[in-house]
């Protein structure tokens, strides 16, 4: 009888747990594979949010779209997580959901992380450089307020994936002061 008050007593504990809101910013030319993946292994953990293709009509105004993107999207994500590719830096609407994401005004800050996928061009010591994040999210790994972590290992379980975005999380306190939204948003892509 123990056992099971035990049990019962884990699962509504579990049930109380807020499940973080994790809002997946990607290239849709070149990562969605690994977003269908991410949500595939871990959409048990985590509410996945993501503008999906023909979500937003490309014909409307891009200060309409950035608007979508804020009040839609990011205003209740506690964590944007970017899966960077090799194209992904150059993608105007992967930069205004990082901005809306380190906008204090679009419902709070969000923690930020980037996943570097499998196709993203690493030298032979495993580093990469820079200028190939997305500039946003280049300046907040600089300046100390998100992290970036390797496909391979940031996707390697559910207790790792759980951790990184706690400490994502957990940034958007702890870390708040070392945010850099300062860069001018892409008017197109490159």
């Amino acid at each position: 009888m123990c056992q099971y008050n035990d049990l019962v007593k884990y699962m509504f504990n579990e049930a109380k747990k807020t499940k973080h809101k994790v809002f997946l910013s990607f290239y849709h030319g070149d990562d969605e594979y690994y977003k269908e993946q991410f949500e595939k292994s871990f959409g048990h953990l985590f509410i996945i949010k993501s503008v999906q293709e023909g979500d937003i009509d490309s014909d409307n105004s891009d200060e309409y779209i950035k608007r979508l993107i804020q009040e839609d999207y990011i205003s209740d994500s506690s964590v944007l997580m970017v899966l960077v590719g090799p194209n992904t830096r150059g993608r105007k609407h992967v930069d205004w959901e990082i901005s809306a994401a380190l906008n204090k005004k679009v419902g709070g800050y969000s923690g930020l992380m980037g996943i570097l996928l499998p196709e993203f061009p690493l030298t032979r010591e495993g580093k990469y450089f820079y200028e190939d994040l997305p500039p946003r999210l280049s300046d907040n790994v600089k300046s100390g307020y998100s992290k970036t972590y390797l496909w391979s290992d940031a996707c390697s379980s559910n207790e790792r994936v759980k951790e990184i975005v706690e400490e994502a999380f957990n940034a958007r306190t702890d870390k708040s002061g070392l945010i850099d939204n300062s860069r001018t948003q892409k008017q197109r892509n490159s």
